[in-house]
């Protein structure tokens, strides 16, 4: 048996972190070999976010006004969604206070985990009106009076919707938060989960539960592809290994298989060897922490033979 050791230094520099390349010292024939993962360590370090993903924007209406949220690259939990949901409508002056007390501000939405019903559940607010002595604007123009009520819209695209789980209608887009009568309860038509309507008032507020499974990390497996491996059953054929983080964001990952498992290498002469690591969709992952360390065993056919007698 024998022990390839792959490492920061075999990465391919393309500024993706996901390609390792092993350089035989010489050349050397491989006939009747087997390889299989011996051991992982790594950092949780793969965004679930990002331009790539084409999940990084959502929308919401502020009065007349709508906008856009870009989401920066990066490996988000819902909280921390939230918060930089937030952020953004403060630097959008889509926020209110109380015009006495300006400490706390309130803000048009807001995503929240619903454990109990593992769902995330989007909360509207109903927006103050112009003229509205008790509550003032961050800046932009507050709406008109309204029978309605003010509630923000939110638009989930396609993608980010996944990520909360949020069907999408034909069109592509769905809004959350109408101004419109709407039932108590949810039911086979919607997904309602409260609704506290305070007419042209204040306070008032539309919840919703997602609809879908949410797919916080589109990627929640990394599969490694090796080069000239044999694996006819497999789709892709050059799968050799899932790993599934079981830790925290920027946490180390170690993980060591309780058994090897053997896959035949296709005989030939080799300079080198080449692992991949994709997305559960089979697309490229970028890994941003480089620190990594990937053991792979090399054995015979007749080792392995012996191995199960």
């Amino acid at each position: 048996m024998f022990i390839l050791v792959l490492n920061q230094k075999n990465l391919i520099q393309d500024g993706l972190n996901n390609k390792l390349v092993y350089k035989f010292p010489n050349s050397v024939t491989l006939s009747n070999k087997y390889i299989a993962v011996s051991s992982i360590s790594m950092f949780y370090s793969w965004n679930n976010i990002s331009v790539a993903n084409m999940n990084n924007t959502l929308s919401y209406s502020f009065g007349t006004q709508s906008y856009t949220i870009v989401i920066p690259d990066g490996l988000y939990e819902i909280a921390q969604l939230n918060e930089f949901i937030q952020f953004e409508c403060i630097q959008n002056q889509t926020y209110w206070y109380v015009a006495s007390a300006s400490s706390t501000f309130y803000y048009p939405f807001q995503i929240t985990v619903n454990q109990t019903r593992y769902a995330i559940q989007l909360n509207t607010y109903q927006v103050p009106y112009v003229g509205n002595p008790t509550y003032t604007s961050g800046g932009a123009t507050l709406p008109a009076l309204s029978n309605t009520g003010n509630f923000a819209q939110v638009s989930f695209p396609p993608k980010f919707n996944e990520i909360v789980g949020y069907t999408v209608n034909p069109l592509g887009f769905k809004s959350y938060g109408d101004a419109i009568q709407v039932p108590s309860f949810p039911n086979s038509n919607n997904n309602y989960a409260s609704v506290i309507c305070a007419g042209n008032g204040l306070g008032g507020v539309m919840s919703y539960l997602s609809n879908t499974a949410p797919q916080v990390q589109p990627n929640s497996n990394l599969l490694f592809t090796m080069s000239n491996i044999n694996n006819p059953y497999s789709q892709p054929s050059s799968v050799i290994y899932s790993l599934a983080p079981s830790v925290g964001i920027g946490v180390q990952i170690i993980e060591k298989p309780p058994q090897f498992m053997w896959i035949k290498l296709i005989d030939g002469i080799y300079n080198e060897l080449r692992l991949s690591m994709v997305g559960t969709d089979l697309n490229a992952v970028q890994i941003n922490d480089p620190n990594m360390t990937i053991l792979l065993c090399i054995r015979d056919r007749d080792e392995a033979i012996m191995a199960h007698k």
